[in-house]
């Protein structure tokens, strides 16, 4: 059950990089200057940190092309999410209504996703779309009920 805590650090993490990345935006002046400083800390933490542990370890060789294909696209996919990010608080939007769209369509997009990645072996129990469907209404839900400034 340890992996649970780095879920919860995962939650904090992004539950809170939103908001964060609306005050760098907005303070920088420029949302392009707010993704080169997430783009720097992209880098920091998942270029320096894997080169460092992984060359103590001796581990730096035997990338296979399928792995690093996919691992890669996978990090594209998470920087074109800031990216989006981003451009929706450009383009008017704030943290209180974008993140529960964006945290609220996410897992849906996500199990959906990894049904037709894995197959599961029997058909979903019902109750599955059920909590895809709680998922996007909670979203709409506190969408819909936000706390007004």
């Amino acid at each position: 059950m340890s992996w649970v805590i780095f879920v919860l650090g995962a939650v904090l993490s992004w539950g809170i990089y939103g908001p964060m990345l609306h005050k760098g935006q907005v303070q920088l002046g420029n949302p392009l200057r707010a993704l080169l400083c997430v783009g720097v800390a992209y880098f920091l933490v998942g270029v320096l940190v894997p080169v460092i542990v992984l060359g103590s370890q001796g581990q730096l060789n035997n990338f296979s092309t399928a792995g690093t294909t996919a691992a890669t696209l996978a990090g594209t996919l998470g920087a074109l999410g800031a990216v989006f990010i981003i451009f929706s608080y450009r383009y008017g939007g704030i943290p209180i209504n974008v993140m529960p769209l964006v945290f609220g369509g996410a897992p849906v997009v996500n199990a959906l996703y990894a049904i037709m990645m894995h197959p599961p072996k029997n058909a979903p129990n019902p109750m599955f779309y059920v909590g895809l469907l709680c998922a996007a209404v909670g979203a709409g839900m506190v969408l819909y009920f936000r706390p007004q400034n």
